[in-house]
């Protein structure tokens, strides 16, 4: 077993980064993840990569488009608003079907909001953000040592599936400080053979664009990247169980609000009350079978969000409707209390019986 280092969130996102062979990261600073940003530039030069510091969101996310076209492992992070003006540019790295991973260390919005932490960025991560039928892989760490093992797995997935992957967490994971083990597993490398590396008139010149004319090529173009997020859903769902095998309430949670959950689930067993967790790791693809598993045998959901509601619509869709889903929020940077989770489960027992 490796030795452990205390890091904060963001520290370990950029540790875990470079150990995944990404040398080159562009950012611009916004609360509440500057860390990210004041690491990679105090460590990148040291590993022989590139640190710079964009003029702006959209110059930064284009700069990774660059890098990304030329084959490299590439990285940016931002948080809520800062995510809003890349957009464009992710859509675009989506379109020329471009592997790099994109940090949301989220805050309170909308517009500048607050730098409190939030969830309010969910469906701005799993439902696109930016125009044109595509969609990104979205993990959604719940402690620091899943900041770094996630950001290692998301360069895996950007690679082996050719889009651009989000790592979306939030300002009190990204502050937080905990021990973690860098000890990654051995990086697969995958061939890249559309690369922009210069032919030297040694093969066929490659061209990387998002743009197509022709309506029945663009079509192609979207079937074809339709058909790897298939294998996604199929291959790359990770989700945690916790006390579910008896349980007669499931709490549903991600990210900071899932640790609440889990204490409040904790807390309601201790009084007798057979509640369990699910846990969605990506948020897309979603856990669809085990949250439609779970509502064969659960008499009611309960989603815990730091949001006015935004992953329950998932839910609701994954479980088809099937049992009540109910909701304990906040908003504007407010994390929901494991007390708050604990009276809603002890209200719907109250009125079960």
């Amino acid at each position: 077993m490796s030795d452990k280092v205390l890091m904060k969130g963001n520290e370990a996102i950029a540790e875990a980064a470079i150990a995944a062979g990404c040398r080159h990261y562009f950012g611009y600073p916004i609360t509440p993840q500057n860390e990210i940003g004041a690491y990679m530039s105090k460590r990148m030069p040291k590993v022989g990569g590139v640190f710079l510091q964009a003029e702006s969101e959209v110059a930064a996310i284009n700069m990774v488009y660059g890098v990304a076209g030329a084959g490299k492992r590439v990285m940016t992070s931002s948080s809520s608003p800062g995510i809003s003006l890349k957009a464009e540019g992710i859509s675009y790295a989506a379109g020329a079907d471009l592997p790099a991973v994109i940090v949301n260390i989220q805050r309170g919005g909308p517009g500048l909001g607050g730098i409190q932490p939030s969830q309010a960025d969910y469906f701005q991560a799993v439902k696109g953000g930016g125009h044109g039928d595509y969609k990104l892989i979205v993990l959604a760490p719940a402690s620091v040592q899943e900041m770094a093992s996630l950001t290692v797995k998301a360069f895996e997935l950007a690679d082996r599936y050719l889009t651009p992957v989000m790592i979306l967490s939030d300002g009190t994971l990204g502050q937080m400080m905990e021990p973690v083990s860098l000890d990654f597993p051995q990086q697969q490398v995958f061939e890249k053979p559309w690369a922009l590396t210069g032919t030297k008139c040694a093969r066929p010149k490659n061209v990387v664009n998002s743009l197509h004319l022709v309506a029945e090529k663009l079509e192609q173009k979207i079937l074809a990247r339709y058909e790897r997020y298939k294998a996604a859903e199929q291959n790359e769902v990770m989700c945690e169980e916790y006390l579910m095998d008896d349980a007669e309430i499931c709490v549903v949670g991600f990210g900071i609000s899932s640790r609440v959950a889990r204490s409040a689930v904790n807390a309601a067993r201790a009084k007798g009350i057979k509640v369990g967790l699910i846990r969605p790791v990506t948020l897309w693809p979603f856990p669809d079978a085990a949250l439609k598993a779970a509502a064969k045998k659960v008499k009611a959901f309960i989603c815990v969000e730091c949001s006015m509601g935004q992953m329950i619509e998932d839910v609701k869709l994954a479980t088809e409707f099937s049992k009540p889903i109910h909701l304990v929020c906040r908003s504007g940077g407010v994390i929901p209390s494991p007390e708050e989770v604990v009276g809603k489960i002890e209200e719907l027992m109250i009125n079960d019986k």
